[in-house]
């Protein structure tokens, strides 16, 4: 062929764009970048159309494009944009699972996990979003399975489902393995069942109050003793009094009762049996897990609970 048109070996190749011979040669063999023509002695000659061509299955190699769709790319069979797209994805894939290994590697070295703790924890990082959901509705359903329990409670819980992020800090996989042990542990799923079980039938006697009720008075609960502890009121003290009477009559008033000494026996008594260290556990976990504002029900029903027994079952 000698149509003025200018040919190159490819070690001429190789010094106009930067790539090894055995690289263009690879490529070459692979069919990506055909020679234009052959020497007499049967050496390889390209024409000025590599040059372009060998820059483009650089690029798409370095973004981790295959041969065989680099192939496609230039037969024409495909767009530049077609396997653009379909790459983009695979590596945001590739990148969220780096993400989450990071994060399980430096939640390892932060405890110093056994090798055996290491295994655990890649494994339930490495859980899909359903695959965690599904561990937590076992766990539910296993705790509240045949129990008169409230509906709208159960969707609270069903609701709560942990989300690990797609770029989860240490503690937050620390807070993911901690709750997928929890929830298996079988002392803890007795012990959700005995209190909810124990609670139904408190309810039953006394009228059940609706989630819309609870969570009122989870939140009065809250900010009243939480007033009471900021300004460095003891549960024991007489001062305590005036916190104590007003959760009291605003929680009967939501259940439909008068203040009385039964009643403040019943709520102490239900207070008392719901405040589980553990249950107060997996909530925090789960907003650890997902960037929830952290509950603070252990310390106010702590104080309250104090409060009640120290002013004794008088209204």
């Amino acid at each position: 062929m000698d149509d003025g048109t200018p040919l190159y070996s490819i070690g001429e190749l190789a010094r106009l764009t930067g790539l090894t011979v055995k690289t263009i040669r690879f490529w070459s063999d692979a069919g990506v970048v055909p020679p234009t023509d052959r020497t007499p002695a049967g050496y390889r000659l390209y024409g000025p159309g590599a040059l372009a061509r060998l820059g483009l299955v650089r690029t798409l190699r370095e973004l981790g494009v295959g041969l065989t769709a680099i192939q496609r790319v230039l037969a024409r069979e495909v767009t530049v944009a077609d396997v653009a797209a379909v790459h983009a994805e695979a590596l945001e894939t590739q990148i969220r699972t780096l993400r989450l290994r990071r994060a399980v590697l430096r939640a390892v070295a932060g405890r110093g996990s056994t090798p055996e703790e290491l295994e655990l924890m890649h494994k339930l990082a490495h859980l899909t979003d359903g695959e965690r959901r599904r561990l937590i509705e076992d766990f539910i359903d296993h705790a509240f399975d045949g129990l008169d329990v409230d509906p709208g409670f159960l969707a609270t819980m069903r609701n709560a489902m942990p989300m690990l992020p797609e770029d989860p800090s240490p503690e937050q996989i620390d807070a993911w393995v901690e709750l997928a042990e929890l929830v298996q542990d079988e002392g803890f799923r007795a012990g959700m069942r005995r209190a909810a079980d124990d609670q139904m039938r408190a309810w039953a006697e006394a009228g059940r109050p609706g989630v819309e009720e609870t969570r009122r008075q989870a939140d009065l609960i809250r900010e009243r003793t939480g007033a009471a502890r900021k300004a460095g009121i003891a549960p024991e003290s007489p001062q305590a009094r005036p916190f104590v009477d007003e959760i009291v009559v605003a929680s009967g008033r939501m259940m439909g009762r008068q203040d009385s000494p039964e009643f403040r026996a019943w709520l102490l008594e239900q207070l008392v049996s719901g405040h589980d260290a553990r249950y107060e556990q997996y909530w925090r976990l789960l907003s650890v897990i997902n960037g929830w504002r952290q509950p603070d029900m252990g310390p106010a029903v702590e104080w309250l609970i104090a409060a009640l027994r120290a002013g004794g079952p008088a209204a």
